[in-house]
């Protein structure tokens, strides 16, 4: 009986506050609300124009880097187990693959910020 209660209170509480959000908003938004937000000033732009594809190039090498730490951080205590050498080969393999792609990317001048 409880837990009828609860769930009979809950779906109705639920549904009288999105019927309360449904209706509470303005309905004609005026322009101030419309425009993009720019700490105060006037919008010097478009606020839809898309990033640089080398923008995320950028920020997808930076997400890697910081992954490769997370995968590098248990190496000194790893070293303590009983194979130290099995450590320390996937730990090279692990940079020798990161500094490969590292100097592809500088090859194909993916870190170009201009051309």
């Amino acid at each position: 009986m409880a837990l009828t209660t609860m769930l009979a209170f809950s779906l109705l509480l639920s549904a009288l506050l999105m019927t309360i959000s449904f209706w509470l908003p303005q309905l004609l938004p005026d322009t101030e609300k419309l425009s993009p937000y720019e700490c105060g000033f006037d919008p010097l732009g478009s606020a839809r124009l898309p990033f640089s594809i080398r923008f995320f190039l950028i920020a997808i090498l930076f997400l890697l880097f910081d992954l490769e730490i997370a995968l590098l951080l248990p190496t000194p205590w790893a070293i303590n187990l009983s194979h130290p050498s099995m450590t320390i080969t996937w730990t090279s393999i692990i940079i020798a693959l990161l500094t490969i792609g590292l100097i592809y990317e500088w090859a194909q001048g993916g870190l170009e910020w201009a051309e």
